[in-house]
Order: C-alpha cells, then structure tokens, then sequence
C-alpha cells in the first residue's frame, strides 16, 4: 500500500494507454514467451501504437489548436505539453522495441533462422531475389519521381514508403537540359505481398529477407534509366487523424455519408511521421517540407523497418516448436454439436468461454434457427465481423429459408466501417430488414434472441455476449456468451430491438442494464449496496472484470466504497485511471492486468451482496461513452453453476502470477510478486479449469 495524502484522484488516461502498450512490449521482452510469439507481439505493439496516433493522440492534437481551447488543461496539464509528453514516451518505446528485436534476431540465429538484408545474401540467393523481385514485385510497385511535381502525392496511414535519394553523375544532359544534381522519388511497398520473403535454404538454416530489402536489391532495376552516382533508400512512414467527419447532408443515407466519410479520412491531416534515423539529413528536410510538416507534429526516429506490425504475420517456417502450444478449443459440457441446440437451451442456460471453447456453437444456433420450421425471426446485433463471416452466411440462409431477419449493424464501428457497408449491402440484396443504429449512439450491444412458434405460443431464445460475433477474433479474444431461454431476460432483449427501431420510447427493464439510460444508476445502486453492507458489517466486496476503466464519476463511487470497506478486486487489461492502494482513498482496492497469449475481453462484474452474490455478464467497460453514449447491455446471471464458473474463473484470474502486472500511479508495469515461487499462469489455468469440467477427457487433450 502507498502511505501518502495523494496528489492525484486519477492516473491519464493517454499515458495509462501507453503503459499497457508497454505490457505488450514486456511480452515481446520475455524470454518464456516462444521466440516467434515475441516478434508476434512485437507487431501487437506496433499496431496498437498506430491506432493510437490515429485516434487519441489526433483527437488531442485538434484540441491543442483549437486557439484558447487548446490550452484546457487535460488531467492538469495543457494539450500541448501532453502532446509533447506522449512524443517522449514513443520515442522512448520505440527504441526499446528495437532493442528488443535486435535481441530476438540473434536468438533466432541461434535456431538457424537468418533474417537477412540485401548487402548479406549469396550469390545464389541474389539470382533468387532478382527473379522474386522481377515476378512477383515490380509489377506491384507505384514509383513517383517528386522533383518535377507541384504536388506531393498523398501518402496513405497504412502503407510504408521508401525515400530515395539519386545523387546524378554531374555534366549528364538530358534533352539539353542540365540535370538536377539530386533527384529524390518515393516508393510504396506492395501490401498484397508478404512483407517477409522466404529464402532457399542453405546447409539447413532458414533465411528470410523484407520486402523492403528485396526493393533496394533491385533498386537499379528500378531507376536504371537515370545515370546516377549514388543511391540510397530509407523507410518513411506516415499516420493520419483517423476522425469520420459526417456529412450533415439530409439527402444523403447514413451509409452514403460514412462512405464518403471513410474516403475523406485517406486525406486527414498528418499526425506522426516516422523515419529510419540513418536517412541524410537533406533527405529528411526535403520531405518535410514538400509535405508540410513542422515541429508541431510528431516526427519521431526510427529504425531500418517500419509498419512493424507485420510481424504478426512472420512466416512459422515449420517451427511450429518456437510458438505457443495451441489449445484445441474444448466443447461446452452437456451441449453437443450434433443434436439440436435449441433443445438444449430449452432445458437450461450454458455459457460459453471463447477462446477456452468453441466459438462453433454461436455459428451452430444461427444455423439451426435458419432451418427450422417453427422459428419465425432473428434477431441480431453486428459491430465487427470476420473477413469471410459465417454469421453473415447464416443469417443470409435463414433469410432465404423465410425468416423474418433483422440485423441492427453498427456503420461506426472504428475501421470497419467499409467492411460493414459492405456487408449491409450484401445482406439488403437477400432481403434482410437492416437498422443502421440509433442518433447519436454507438450500438456496442451483443445480443441475439429468435422467435420460435411452440404451441401456438411464441417463445424466445437467444444469446448475450461480452464480444463481436467474429469466429476470427473469438480464437485470440477471450469472451463470454450465455445461451438462455429465460424468456423474461428474452423479452427484454426483444425491448432493445424494438428501441433500436423507435428511438423515441425508452422501455423499462426489470433484469437487463442498458446504456445509455440504465447502466450507470444501477451500477451505482450495487455499490452503494455494497457500502451498506460493509457499514453492517456483512459480507462486501466488487469483483470488475473488464477492459478499461476510465470514468471519472465511477472510479469515485469505487473510492468511496474502498472507504467504507468494500474489498475491490480489479482485472483490467488496458487504461486504468483508478489509483489503487492509496491511503484515505483507495485503500481497499487493488487492480492488476493480465496480458498473454489471448487478449483479454470479457466484462465480468460480480458483487457480494451478503453472501449471495449477483454476477453480471457486459458488453460496457467502466468508459463514459459505454455508460452515457453507446447502446449497452449488461445481463444477470441467474443459473448457480454458471454464476459459480464465473466467479471461478475471476479467481483464476486473480491468482495470476506469471503475466500478471499491477496498476500503479507510477505506470511502471511492475509483475505481480510470486508466493513460494510456485507459478500460476491464469489463461492456461482457465484451460485447465474447463477442460477438468468435461465429463470425459478427449485423448487428444
């Protein structure tokens, strides 16, 4: 515990992000963690660090120009040093991460694994590039020589470039005309070709090379028209304000107006630029100033190879020994995938743990419903789906089967919006009746319920999640569905529908927490509960499994109950703006994130209530715009055993040991102290768990 009168209520939330971006790099770091799954995790932290700057460190940059506004103080500190405080902590994990590559590289060698440039191939493995390269690679690549422009092209987040600098052989006249001494020309690199190249082996060692060191092998094969002395190509790479501006055209649809809006977002101002930091200086300035960047953005150095996010996708070359163990995910015990899944749900509630179990049964549910003869509708909430999905395809089929299909798709969803659109339109062309959300709401809901005629009687069945409905992201995502036929919680569910269609009338609900009216009051009402009882001297404590935790009027609620004794137990993966273990304030409370193989998803909120407690499934963090500002629905759990497996797995959770870090004001991402030295890692513990459940134990297992 910290035994000081504390300075601060809250921790920012922008460098709390930064620390569990830093968690991600602890991973990388490990060396328990398998040697590929730490260039994986090295392409985590990269990716993550784009979404940031195109989100939070734009949204911060437009309020550090806003004139006077621009000095509001965030946090107690203007936007501008903010902005300016980020930068330093980048620019500080950047080169951490390189360090670490650096690292990972020469263990990789000791495994035979070569990753080479283009100044280090043999002869043999040249012939194989400059075939590679004139194949596969040429035809691909978008050359622009930027001298004799009067505009500089534009440049997209997503791609990295390399800038090339031509120092010309003097004297050289072309149609008469001296040339330029330097002439400078930018590439992009292909992104339909694997950034990673696999070389022929040699004497049984593995060797790769980048995409970007092929590019520079044949970079005469490129520019061999010109007579140039020297050259040279360095990566640069840009990251755009990622903010939908939409259009307030009335004639327009909704669908039209995020179209244009994502169009719109390819030419948002420039708010980072990354360059290798060997590149020449006038190279450096040249770009600069033909793109219009000053000293007001971020330009941060950088090593040889950007958009290192790439690596998530470094080729396993048959090592499948340098990567984590996958677990096959275990079925859900009593509930088969071969008879009917409805008939089950009938009988009793099952929940589902994804990544621990097959995400198969949601997949299952939608497509037994499509077939059979006694549902009449569904109904469903999307906000990310896979590439190619099979929730897509269900509903498609069970609209084709006559079903009554009504899917409420989010066209706001961050960087799906395109994929969205297109798949609205997919499911408008078979007739499925679509909702496109609720003014001035995110739908962040997860929820199905279908309508199924028994007995003359309609009666209701349906499921309610913590995560998308994504089979791709449910075997990397951990998250909770619970089927049930519990037709109150159905009917309710159903009234969420019927909102999403008339906006205008707000439905009560008995069982069901729903954003943006509900949530927030009714969570307050279980901690003041709380607080009750441990003024009585009953039973009090508040388990929150969630993902983030940053609104300021609920980290209060939780410091007052921490002040009347409530014991606060947190796991929370990313941004925490709650200060734990601070005398007079937070004494009570502690919080750890947990970041391994799995990313950690699930919303699981449980409270003592005397000895008999309530526990809560979610789609909401604890974030003000889950609470006021997004269309949200937290469950009760009412079945015993499934309430006792939650709790149980928030316990698994809790004992973490291995890759459990705690929340500190300090952000210094310190691992949680071991007891006995004995190791407890909580995600393979969860496996455990289910996997002792089965009634029998499969051999593969």
């Amino acid at each position: 515990m910290i035994h000081h009168s504390p300075v601060n209520r809250y921790i920012d939330r922008e460098k709390s992000w930064l620390a569990f971006n830093a968690r991600v790099l602890q991973e990388a770091a490990d060396e328990n963690v398998p040697l590929l799954d730490r260039l994986r995790f090295l392409g985590i932290f990269s990716n993550n660090l784009d979404e940031f700057f195109r989100v939070r460190y734009a949204a911060i940059r437009r309020l550090s120009l806003e004139g006077e506004t621009g000095e509001k103080i965030l946090g107690g500190i203007t936007a501008q040093r903010l902005l300016k405080e980020i930068t330093d902590i980048v620019i500080e994990q950047q080169s951490e991460s390189l360090r670490i590559l650096s690292v990972i590289e020469k263990e990789l060698e000791k495994e035979n694994i070569h990753i080479v440039n283009e100044k280090e191939v043999t002869k043999e493995q040249g012939i194989f590039i400059k075939d590679f390269f004139i194949q596969k690679v040429g035809p691909e690549l978008v050359t622009i020589i930027l001298n004799d422009l009067d505009e500089f092209p534009l440049l997209r987040d997503s791609s990295g470039y390399l800038a090339v600098k031509l120092v010309m052989k003097p004297g050289h006249q072309d149609n008469g005309k001296a040339e330029e001494q330097v002439r400078y020309a930018i590439i992009e690199m292909p992104k339909n070709i694997n950034r990673f190249v696999v070389l022929p082996d040699v004497n049984n060692s593995k060797y790769v090379i980048l995409l970007d060191d092929v590019i520079r092998y044949n970079l005469h094969h490129i520019f061999n028209i010109f007579k140039y002395e020297t050259i040279s190509a360095h990566m640069v790479k840009i990251t755009r304000d990622a903010e939908l501006e939409i259009d307030s055209d009335q004639s327009k649809s909704l669908m039209e107006k995020i179209s244009k809006g994502v169009l719109e977002r390819k030419i948002g101002e420039v708010v980072r630029f990354v360059y290798d930091q060997s590149i020449e200086d006038d190279t450096l300035a040249f770009f600069l100033k033909r793109m219009g960047i000053d000293s007001t953005d971020s330009i941060i150095p950088g090593g040889r190879y950007h958009n290192r996010r790439d690596y998530m996708d470094f080729p396993t070359l048959g090592r499948e020994d340098l990567l984590y163990k996958q677990n096959v995910p275990l079925p859900v015990n009593g509930l088969s995938l071969e008879g009917s899944i409805l008939q089950k749900i009938k009988k009793k509630d099952y929940l589902l743990y994804a990544p621990y179990q097959s995400f198969a049964y949601v997949i299952k549910f939608l497509r037994e419903a499509a077939l059979d003869p006694k549902v009449i509708s569904i109904k469903i909430t999307l906000y990310r789906l896979a590439k190619n999905s099979q929730i897509i395809s269900s509903l498609i089929n069970a609209a084709r089967n006559g079903k009554k299909v009504t899917v409420q798709i989010e066209l706001q969803a961050r960087f799906d919006e395109a994929s969205n659109i297109s798949y609205s339109e997919m499911m408008q062309s078979e007739g499925i009746n679509l909702i496109f959300g609720v003014k001035g709401l995110k739908v962040h809901s997860k929820i199905c319920v279908i309508e199924r005629v028994e007995d003359r009687k309609v009666k209701r069945y349906g499921f309610i999640s913590t995560g998308n409905f994504n089979e791709s992201t449910a075997r990397i995502y951990t998250d909770v569905t619970l089927f049930t036929s519990h037709q109150p919680i159905m009917k309710e569910v159903n009234k969420v529908f019927d909102f999403f269609e008339v906006n205008y009338r707000v439905h009560r609900y008995k069982h069901l927490l729903v954003s943006p009216q509900y949530t927030r009051s009714k969570f307050n009402k279980l901690i003041d509960r709380e607080i009750l009882n441990a003024i009585a001297g009953k039973e009090a404590y508040i388990k929150l499994k969630m993902n983030s935790l940053t609104d300021f009027r609920m980290i209060d609620k939780l410091y007052e109950a921490s002040r009347e004794g409530v014991r606060i137990q947190l796991i929370i993966r990313g941004i925490c703006c709650l200060i734990p273990g601070v005398e007079g304030m937070s004494e009570n409370i502690e919080a750890i994130s947990i970041v391994d193989n799995y990313l950690e998803h699930s919303r699981i909120y449980i409270f003592a209530n005397g000895g008999n407690p309530d526990v809560f499934i979610s789609s909401a963090d604890f974030m003000t715009r889950n609470l006021d500002a997004r269309v949200e629905v937290t469950c009760p759990v009412y079945d015993d055993e499934i309430k006792q497996e939650l709790i149980d797995t928030f316990e698994i959770g809790w004992k973490g040991n291995v890759k459990a870090r705690l929340h500190s004001e300090e952000l210094d991402n310190k691992y949680r102290k071991r007891h006995n030295n004995k190791i407890f890692r909580a995600q393979l513990e969860t496996y455990i768990y289910y996997r002792n459940k089965l009634e029998v134990i499969y051999e593969q297992l």
